[in-house]
């Protein structure tokens, strides 16, 4: 029996995770998968025809120790999807620099090392209104912050402890999140899978369930596919899973919030097929690598 293993985290208690759907997929095809955390000393990884990325949802804490255990996994020759090299390119924000000078429109941003005051209010005067301030790298929305175009003392306060010595990126706040939300795209083994789409609870700005997001099935439209499709052809390699986080500009043309293959969450119980074009794509990956 082929065994897999899909790399998690420690505690889930307070994460929604719906993985179990693809688990039992792929055991009616006569896999084995183990759900292993990533923090897991002594791990057999060469027990294991391969190891995908899962939902490792605490990487951003430590983000040097789990590139050093998806390193290692990869030294003991077991195929690890996404790539340890995209994993490492994609993990700092800093590959939307790169993919907006391949022409991919994405939320104008700004890049800095420490925050203090002048600095802060230096950001609200240069986008003339509300905007976000996050971390390099983050998930979760973790120290995300979005704030008025002049801050308090206190904010910035709160803001120059946050980022002490520390990257961030700050982009004006985009309210078309608030009215119509965020839209999230799913590829497998470079094929479309599903969509769906995620609005913030009444009061609050972030789109994940945990902070009361509503998640919603979508089917695309045209436009929202081509730029997909546009992004991800300029990712150097093949990706097993990828999600594209899509936001409507003031404009009415798309942008790219998110480009996630570390550890995308894939939503399987939002599509009835999802689970099985992911399982399609895990045996296609695995013929191409094993």
């Amino acid at each position: 029996m082929p065994r897999l293993a899909f790399l998690t985290l420690d505690d889930r208690s307070m994460y929604v995770i719906d993985d179990d759907l693809a688990i039992a997929e792929l055991a009616r095809r006569g896999w084995h998968v183990d759900e292993v955390p990533w923090r897991r000393a002594g791990v057999a990884w060469r027990a294991y025809d391969g190891v995908v990325i899962r939902t490792p949802w605490d990487y951003q804490k430590d983000p040097d120790a789990f590139l050093a255990t998806v390193d290692a996994i990869a030294a003991c020759g077991v195929p690890v999807a996404n790539s340890p090299a995209i994993v490492r390119w994609n993990l700092r924000k800093t590959y939307l620099r790169e993919l907006e000078a391949a022409g991919v429109p994405i939320v104008p941003t700004r890049w800095g090392t420490g925050l203090d005051r002048a600095a802060v209010l230096a950001l609200g005067a240069a986008f003339g209104g509300e905007f976000i301030v996050k971390p390099v790298v983050s998930a979760n929305a973790d120290d995300t912050f979005r704030l008025p175009r002049v801050p308090d003392d206190a904010t910035c306060a709160t803001l120059a402890r946050t980022f002490a010595d520390r990257d961030w990126m700050a982009q004006p706040f985009v309210a078309s999140v608030l009215s119509e939300g965020e839209y999230s795209l799913f590829h497998f083994g470079g094929r479309y899978s599903h969509a769906i789409r995620k609005v913030p609870a009444r009061g609050d700005f972030r789109v994940q369930e945990e902070h009361g997001g509503l998640i919603t099935p979508h089917v695309p439209d045209a436009a929202q596919h081509a730029a997909t499709a546009r992004i991800l052809a300029t990712v150097p390699e093949p990706l097993l899973q990828a999600r594209v986080d899509l936001v409507r500009l003031a404009d009415d043309t798309w942008a790219l919030m998110e480009l996630e293959i570390i550890e995308p969450s894939l939503y399987f119980r939002t599509d009835a097929q999802a689970a099985s074009a992911f399982a399609d794509a895990v045996a296609r990956w695995l013929d191409r690598n094993g």
